[in-house]
């Protein structure tokens, strides 16, 4: 994640996993989770901000989750089932319930099926928001597979040349195993830049990149700017639980499909959201966001097993030689190195095992709130 986007040093609040761990366990069993599902749910934000993924991790859903439970638009308890399966594919209704503890249980499907067939491929309807990405693919890297997620999502994104916003951010990760280097973990929306990016970057009071957002008319900013510098558009930080409570990402910002403009390849971006759109919402039966009848989110996820096409030690043995070969390549920027997708996250992930987890002054401040509010035991 751009350095941008994290805490700022004289402002971090660093916080053992462990404690973060339990508080969020217990913010979820208030709200009718069961003890098992509050595990999951909770794994998934932890992982994502041991990795560095503000974005995804408790400072920004924790509250957005709150502000659906409270809405009922997110089912505590749901009875999530397969609708349609054949050996190595399955269809699953999420009933409202919260992606980030339906996605792990169907990933766990996928690699059932995978085990057994070579592949598994499952499509989920009526989901709510999945975290995450890379999560649910990583699942599949203990099984030597290859794991796949994407998400359908509500309409972020103007699509080139249109003037109003029809499509999801639709995120996409990939996961590959590799042996002793950290494995290949990618995940990214296809919009310039994550909706959640908006909200720290609002949070934390520093400028948006040119080719991010879109105007009113759904015309390309192209200069570096503050959201505060637009009347229109709100402070995406504030009122996170009113803005999320209908399940999806309320926001006066429209994003860029990444590219930005036609002559940069925005038609890329826009085309590969039409994909997870595709793959994760019409595959299921879900009514995707440009249909304007976008009622959840459709997520679509998949394990491949590697020893279905080669030997997994060789896989692995090769992953690490194509993968050092980018590690070893010249920089043409002093301090700056090539890495590749997923190697900055697994050493942030060791750091933060050992140091804490950083937290804003703002964040704490919540817990704080939230934790009288529900009775529950406070963070710090």
């Amino acid at each position: 994640m751009l350095e941008r986007f994290h805490v700022p040093g004289e402002e971090i609040v660093l916080v053992e996993e462990n404690r973060l761990r339990h508080v969020t366990e217990q913010f979820f069993a208030t709200q009718g989770m069961s003890i098992e599902d509050s595990k999951i749910a909770t794994d998934v934000l932890i992982s994502s901000d041991l990795r560095g993924v503000e974005t995804h991790g408790v400072s920004n859903m924790l509250r957005a989750y709150l502000g659906a439970f409270r809405s009922k638009n997110l089912n505590p308890k749901p009875n999530w089932r397969i609708v349609r399966e054949t050996p190595s594919c399955a269809t699953i209704d999420s009933d409202a319930g919260l992606g980030i503890v339906v996605a792990p249980k169907a990933m766990e499907i996928a690699i059932e099926k995978a085990k057994k067939t070579g592949v598994g491929l499952v499509s989920l309807g009526n989901g709510r928001h999945i975290g995450m990405l890379a999560y649910h693919a990583m699942m599949a890297l203990e099984h030597d597979m290859i794991g796949t997620c994407m998400a359908s999502c509500g309409p972020r994104m103007v699509p080139t040349f249109s003037s109003k916003r029809a499509i999801g951010t639709n995120p996409i990760s990939y996961a590959a195993p590799a042996d002793k280097l950290p494995p290949f973990v990618f995940d990214a929306a296809m919009t310039s830049v994550a909706g959640n990016k908006i909200v720290l970057a609002s949070r934390l009071g520093v400028p948006l990149e040119p080719g991010w957002i879109a105007d009113k008319r759904g015309n390309p900013i192209m200069e570096e700017v503050y959201l505060n510098d637009f009347p229109e558009f709100e402070d995406e930080s504030k009122n996170l639980e009113q803005r999320y409570a209908s399940g999806n990402i309320s926001s006066s910002v429209s994003l860029l499909p990444f590219g930005a403009t036609r002559e940069m390849g925005s038609h890329k971006g826009y085309s590969m959201a039409m994909v997870v759109d595709i793959l994760g919402g019409i595959l299921n039966g879900n009514k995707t966001a440009p249909t304007g009848e976008f009622t959840g989110q459709g997520h679509f996820l998949a394990a491949y097993s590697v020893d279905a096409f080669i030997d997994s030690k060789e896989f692995k043995t090769l992953m690490d030689q194509y993968l050092q070969s980018f590690l070893d390549l010249p920089s043409n920027s002093e301090g700056k190195e090539v890495v590749y997708a997923g190697f900055l996250e697994a050493k942030e992930q060791e750091k933060r095992m050992k140091q804490g987890i950083p937290l804003h002054p703002e964040v704490i401040d919540w817990f704080t709130s939230m934790s009288k509010e529900l009775n529950i035991d406070s963070l710090v």
